[in-house]
């Protein structure tokens, strides 16, 4: 074997010996979040301080990145109730705003900013449609090769505003 190849394949021996987070390190940002990942939490802390779970304690949801520039997010309270009248075009009134209240989906367009450590979202469709036209960014608190930490602190609406602070893991 000569000396070229011996190096090439202890490089390659050393990188498997290597945990999983110091790989993905040596990945830029973008690389990082491809993907599909399944939430763990969703708070939001408001402005006097209070936080709002408003997802309540045990959130589903997804968020997937692909390596192309788009993704879609959808969140949802576990504890959705079913609609009585098993036709989704005439719920009662409270079951549509239990609905409304316990979830949020929209999709796009999206852009790693490696520098800033952001997320820019361009929404190309919302359930919340009074984010649409308004400059989403995600700060990325952390990241590995399984979460991802994310927060927005500009959060649209009622509730106090304030910030919000996403978990995910990789799904």
């Amino acid at each position: 074997m000569d000396r070229r190849r011996i190096l090439t394949v202890g490089a390659a021996a050393g990188l498997g010996l290597l945990p999983r987070s110091a790989l993905a390190q040596s990945k830029t940002l973008k690389e990082q979040i491809v993907g599909d990942w399944t939430l763990i939490s969703w708070v939001q802390t408001r402005s006097d301080g209070t936080r709002n779970y408003r997802f309540g304690d045990n959130p589903k949801g997804m968020n997937s990145f692909s390596p192309g520039g788009h993704f879609s997010l959808i969140i949802l309270q576990a504890d959705l109730p079913k609609i009585s009248s098993n036709n989704p075009m005439k719920p009662s009134a409270e079951e549509a705003e239990a609905i409304i209240r316990g979830s949020i989906a929209y999709y796009g367009r999206y852009r790693v900013d490696e520098a800033t450590r952001t997320i820019d979202m361009q929404l190309d469709g919302t359930t919340l449609t009074n984010q649409l036209g308004i400059a989403q960014k995600r700060t990325i608190d952390s990241i590995s090769a399984d979460e991802l930490h994310y927060s927005n602190p500009t959060a649209v609406g009622g509730g106090g505003a304030g910030k919000i602070e996403v978990a995910w893991k990789r799904a």
